[in-house]
């Protein structure tokens, strides 16, 4: 699983090049401190662990390239990192096998 964490570049949702609208929840999911055992199953279960469904859909003739939703989601990189947290915290803090989530 590669994780990549960059949240340096502006959310598509910013109208400004200098106003990043969804700042303040990247923040909140950033500073996020994993502290609950069953929050962290929780976490690990409602997050994907790989970037779901890219695919080409042929119709009539026409052929729609739909990108993977990571791609679309402007909070994805925080919620793999927030999913990355949680995975951390039950294999090194509870001492959890996490191949379940993996």
């Amino acid at each position: 699983m590669a994780i990549f964490v960059d949240s340096s570049h502006p959310s598509p949702l910013s109208h400004h090049p200098g106003l990043d609208l969804l700042k303040p929840l990247r923040h909140w999911i950033d500073g996020y401190e994993v502290s609950d055992r069953a929050t962290a199953r929780l976490i690990c279960r409602l997050i994907p662990s790989t970037c779901p469904f890219e695919r080409d859909i042929s119709f009539l003739g026409r052929t729609v390239h739909i990108p993977p939703l990571c791609k679309l989601n402007p909070l994805y990189n925080e919620l793999v990192s927030l999913r990355f947290r949680a995975l951390s915290y039950l294999a090194d803090i509870c001492g959890e096998d996490i191949a379940l989530y993996i």
